[in-house]
């Protein structure tokens, strides 16, 4: 018996794709871990293809948001199903007490904002599953993020 083919992706609809992750720690004992895997899929990510830039803002109470920007939105899924990102990602559920990611198409290859990040999230974000939710987790109703202290994420020269 065959397996059946994977649903087929929507359109892009702009030059460029964005996706946001927020990602809130339950507890400090997790963030050594949490902070090496960082690195590696830090590191992942500047030499992947179609990777046009991103941040990284780390926020109150062990929160930490992600914004790449993409050229293609086959290349986020290229990386997030590959390396140290698909890695990472199976500690999250247990690591997590919310955590949420949002994705939009642009007109333009230009990074938005945080005020924008923050307000899709609330508005289009889909909360991700973890085995500890907070009451805000599934409802998105975190506190405002701290907008400042964001570091850039650039692509590697290899793949500019």
């Amino acid at each position: 018996m065959e397996a059946a083919a994977p649903p087929a992706a929507p359109e892009q609809n702009g030059t460029a794709f964005v996706s946001v992750t927020r990602l809130r720690l339950r507890a400090l004992r997790f963030l050594p871990a949490f902070a090496w895997h960082t690195h590696r899929t830090l590191a992942q990510v500047q030499a992947t293809p179609g990777f046009l830039g991103g941040a990284l803002l780390p926020d109150r109470r062990w929160t930490f948001w992600t914004m790449t920007l993409w050229a293609r939105r086959d290349d986020m899924r290229a990386y997030i199903a590959s390396g140290a990102h698909r890695t990472a990602m199976t500690h999250l559920p247990v690591w997590c007490d919310e955590a949420s990611v949002v994705h939009w198409d642009l007109e333009t290859p230009v990074m938005p904002d945080w005020a924008e990040a923050e307000q899709r999230m609330r508005h289009d974000g889909r909360p991700s599953r973890v085995r500890h939710p907070s009451d805000a987790h599934a409802s998105l109703e975190f506190a405002p993020a701290r907008l400042s202290h964001s570091s850039p994420i650039r692509p590697s020269a290899a793949v500019r």
